[in-house]
C-alpha cells in the first residue's frame, strides 16, 4: 500500500512530523523513518495499530495524545528536547 511521505512542520523551538499510522508488519520501516527525522518522541492520535515496545527499544518515547497535551501545558521542557 502507498502512503503518503511524512510532512515535517516547524513551530517555535518545535518540529512536528506528520505521518502515517504504522502496523506491526510496516513498524522497522516506519521507526527507520522517524530515526532519519530525529524523532524522539512520538505522540499518537489514533488508535494503537502496532506494538509501541519496539519503537520505545529504539529510543523513542512514545505517549497517547492526551497526555502530550496534558505534559505540554505542564512545562516548556518538551521545547528543548524537539530543538
Amino acid at each position: 500500500m502507498n502512503r503518503p511521505a511524512p510532512v515535517e512542520i516547524p513551530y517555535e523551538c518545535m518540529r512536528f512530523l506528520i505521518t502515517h499510522n504504522p502496523t506491526n508488519a510496516t513498524l522497522n520501516k516506519f521507526t527507520e523513518e522517524l530515526k532519519k527525522f530525529g524523532v524522539n518522541t512520538l505522540v499518537r492520535v489514533c488508535d494503537a495499530t502496532y506494538d509501541k515496545a519496539p519503537v520505545e527499544k529504539e529510543g523513542i518515547q512514545v505517549l497517547g495524545l492526551i497526555v502530550m497535551l496534558f505534559y505540554m501545558s505542564q512545562t516548556c521542557v518538551l521545547c528543548a528536547v524537539h530543538v
